[in-house]
């Protein structure tokens, strides 16, 4: 049964405009992984502003919104060994949102050179 859906959508030149104007956003939004797998893409800015989307819809997901005790930087979106998108919880925010039932979660991403799409379903 589908407890959660969640969609965000983001024009990719909002995410590359903080990317490169606000020192530390970047690292406060992204973790090591997901900027390893991002900085080396030729539209490295249309990844990032997937992987932000996808952290927007997992907390409309949640019905919740962000809540306290959860970082950004802690929810990754990366991808399994064929390449399909998975989110996973690290730190603070798998502490905080370890007493809901998460245990299928899906993502899915999609961008363009202008725009970025995400959309999570939470299971029960």
């Amino acid at each position: 049964m589908i407890s959660g859906i969640g969609l965000d959508v983001i024009e990719v030149d909002r995410v590359r405009e903080k990317i490169e104007k606000e020192q530390g956003f970047r690292e406060l939004v992204f973790n090591e992984e997901e900027i390893a797998y991002c900085e080396p893409k030729t539209h490295k800015y249309e990844h990032y502003a997937a992987r932000f989307a996808a952290k927007e819809a997992f907390f409309k997901a949640l019905g919740t919104g962000w809540a306290n005790g959860t970082a950004y930087n802690e929810i990754l979106i990366l991808g399994d060994d064929a390449g399909k998108p998975e989110i996973a919880l690290k730190g603070t925010t798998a502490v905080t949102l370890e007493n809901l039932d998460l245990s299928k979660v899906k993502v899915s991403l999609s961008h363009l050179k202008n725009i970025a799409a995400a959309v999570v379903v939470i299971e029960a």
